[in-house]
């Protein structure tokens, strides 16, 4: 063999007729590198291998396989993965059910038809909703990047990313808030009387009635519960403002809250998904087990047989409404966080031979089982409520916030023991929004690393928390937020603005 120059190890080798090749000599020194001319070459292997009787074609593909395995072996070890894969599935389940599982689908059931309102819902989840949910895994699991970069791949919808990281920010912006009042009404709960039980609290006003529905019949004036009273004008002080225009006082107490909220999330989140794939454990199965407590407890509740009918009978003319389907789709978006970036983000961190496609169908259905699921337990309380107070369940079926902050505050403030329910109710809507809410400054944490602006994850996470943490100080946090007409806002940004924008990333998609 004609050798023409010796040189240090190289990772290929440049023949005389300019193609490149993978080749080794095996001598008592190390591999050298070596230029050959390509006849020579060719000539050369068809020698060893004809005097060892094998087939080199087998062994050069192995060699390239190899060569191929050792790459991705490199890329894998320069990033972070998931400690276990229950902590990938874990972390998707709980950013997937949170509290519109609670307070939204079994609303929306009830008021589009009952039962008929899942063929709807189904017929979404399958058509639009799983698939979005595999392409957002596939995306960021092949080409392991966050919601941004990783449109390399199309730069002309680039701004999709940009948009979806957005839109997570901008949930963000209240979302936490909602938290912060579970948070508060979980602190109120450890007192020996529960405080929306009854009136003559300070914050209570002169309509304040412990017997609404007797007392509304034989009353001109507009009567309210202790439960209303305690959130209107104790948690939200919105009787101190005169309207939108008049943000009043910041609610220091609340302002309280959203720090600890803010506090739990950065020390969830500050050593990358290495910590919340550990914290999910708990804030991801945590809430299940509440659920099932509530569930058998309702259930064996006076009345609470009619909230189930009420909330699963079927009227077959409500599909041919529009705005039943319009709310299955938003809902299966929603319920399931396709649009925010948030999946591309969680599965970036995956192996890239991970079975996406069984990650996608489990934590999907898995999902929207459990929104079916606790329809079961806010009805069963509803039924109860509406035998107590001898009238139609309509009359107390409500969602949003008002269902979890109100209706269900005042069923459990009647059953014996009613501080232990309030503290397992509350433990589970705190839960469930803290995973979700570690989601969605998961895919912003995401992107600062994608784009490069720190290295290291640990570092980028504590930047940008502490950034979140320094925002969440009642000085500086939004007023809007924390202020009496903060309650007008949350719902403009919960049902109009991000619906808009949700449905809008989704056709994008």
């Amino acid at each position: 063999m004609d050798q023409t120059n010796t040189s240090a190890i190289t990772p290929a080798q440049t023949c005389t007729d300019q193609w490149t090749v993978h080749w080794a000599v095996t001598c008592n020194s190390p591999q050298l590198s070596i230029t050959i001319s390509a006849q020579n070459l060719k000539a050369k292997i068809d020698e060893k291998y004809l005097m060892d009787g094998t087939s080199y074609k087998n062994e050069t593909a192995t060699e390239l396989r190899s060569t191929e395995s050792e790459s991705t072996v490199k890329s894998e070890q320069e990033r972070v993965f998931w400690g276990t894969k229950a902590d990938f599935l874990l972390s998707v389940i709980g950013y997937a059910v949170d509290l519109a599982n609670i307070w939204r689908f079994p609303y929306l059931c009830y008021k589009n038809g009952g039962g008929v309102f899942l063929i709807p819902y189904v017929l979404m989840l399958v058509l639009g909703g799983i698939p979005l949910f595999y392409m957002e895994l596939c995306l960021g699991q092949y080409q392991r990047e966050g919601p941004i970069s990783v449109w390399k791949i199309c730069p002309l919808l680039k701004g999709v990313g940009y948009s979806a990281c957005l839109i997570a920010l901008y949930v963000a912006f209240y979302y936490n808030v909602i938290i912060s009042w579970g948070l508060y009404y979980l602190l109120h709960s450890f007192q020996r009387d529960l405080p929306w039980r009854s009136c003559g609290h300070e914050w209570n006003s002169d309509n304040c009635t412990e017997d609404l529905i007797n007392e509304t019949a034989n009353s001109s004036s507009i009567l309210s519960s202790p439960a209303e009273e305690f959130f209107v004008r104790k948690v939200l002080s919105i009787h101190l403002s005169e309207g939108i225009d008049d943000l009043g006082p910041i609610k220091w107490d609340l302002a309280a809250c959203l720090f600890i909220v803010f506090f739990i999330l950065y020390f969830s989140l500050w050593k990358g998904v290495k910590m919340s794939g550990k914290v999910v454990w708990i804030t991801a199965t945590l809430p299940y087990i509440m659920l099932f407590i509530l569930l058998i407890r309702g259930i064996m509740l006076p009345g609470s047989s009619d909230g189930i009918r009420f909330y699963l009978k079927p009227d077959l003319s409500k599909l041919f409404f529009a705005q039943v389907w319009i709310d299955a789709g938003v809902q299966i978006f929603f319920s399931l966080g396709v649009g925010f970036g948030v999946l591309i983000a969680f599965s970036s961190y995956n192996k890239f031979r991970n079975n996406c496609y069984l990650d996608a169908v489990c934590t999907s259905s898995v999902n929207c089982l459990t929104s079916f699921i606790s329809g079961f337990v806010i009805f069963a309380f509803l039924g109860y409520m509406a035998n107590k107070q001898n009238v139609d369940i309509d009359k107390v079926a409500t969602e949003g916030p008002g269902l979890v902050f109100i209706v269900y505050p005042e069923a459990i403030s009647t059953l014996p023991f009613s501080n232990l329910w309030a503290i397992i109710f509350f433990v589970m809507l705190l839960t469930l929004g803290l995973d979700s809410a570690m989601g969605g400054l998961e895919s912003v944490i995401t992107v600062i690393i994608s784009l490069a602006f720190v290295v290291g994850l640990s570092n980028v996470t504590q930047v940008y928390i502490i950034y979140s943490n320094k925002c969440s100080e009642p000085a500086n946090i939004p007023k809007p937020q924390l202020a009496a007409p903060k309650f007008f806002i949350n719902y403009v940004m919960e049902n109009t603005a991000n619906c808009i924008l949700l449905m809008f990333m989704n056709f994008e998609f």
